[in-house]
């Protein structure tokens, strides 16, 4: 396989479509973030990057909260305004006929989106162009159509996407699932070797034969 190298940059393929609610009830805001994840598992911890003039910068900064909303094929549109308009412009939660409640620490969650995760700020790290958010995630929000009788969550039906090199794609076929290389087969039972060699052996003339009249 040939490769060219090319400088450093942000190239990196697949990334969420996260649409990141912050403000409070009074002044929610909403805009999309491809730089954002996981960094923690215990705590639970996530980040969002933001650029220093976003409103949403200002608003994070003020509150120390904010939600990371999954984002569906049916949202793609929303998301992709939410990604090129300034909230000091359009009011956009209003415009795309969207809504949002309230969380457990009064940060504004996307009532339109089937997992909502609320995390409270940390800390702030001063990258270059973005600061960084380091928070914690303090409850996660799930939609009940997702849930089964015994409570377990399926995202796969929830139609999520994500972006990939100026597209936005929806997630598709599965290929395996956490563990799968390395997870052992499960024998066959062993059949009985009498019953084995039975099925082995041909039938007698006799049987094969049918009688007469039949």
């Amino acid at each position: 396989m040939s490769k060219q190298m090319w400088k450093g940059s942000t190239l990196m393929a697949p990334v969420p479509v996260m649409l990141v609610t912050c403000g409070d009830f009074q002044q929610p805001n909403i805009m999309t973030a491809a730089w954002t994840g996981i960094v923690c598992s215990d705590p639970p911890m996530a980040y969002v990057s933001v650029r220093r003039e976003r409103l949403s910068h200002a608003l994070i900064s003020r509150t120390g909260t904010f939600a990371l909303n999954l984002t569906t094929k049916e949202l793609v549109k929303a998301a992709d305004f939410c990604g090129v308009k300034s909230g000091r412009e359009v009011d956009k939660i209003k415009h795309l006929g969207l809504s949002v409640s309230l969380g457990s620490i009064l940060c504004p969650l996307l009532d339109q989106s089937p997992v909502s995760l609320e995390c409270r700020v940390v800390k702030k790290l001063e990258l270059g162009v973005h600061d960084m958010f380091l928070a914690e995630i303090v409850a996660v929000h799930a939609e009940t159509d997702l849930l089964d009788e015994d409570g377990k969550l399926h995202l796969e039906r929830a139609g999520l996407i994500a972006y990939s090199h100026g597209d936005y794609v929806e997630l598709g076929k599965t290929l395996g699932t956490f563990g799968y290389s390395v997870r052992k087969k499960e024998r066959k039972k062993e059949e009985n070797p009498l019953r084995r060699a039975a099925a082995r052996r041909p039938l007698s003339k006799k049987r094969r034969t049918p009688k007469s009249g039949l």
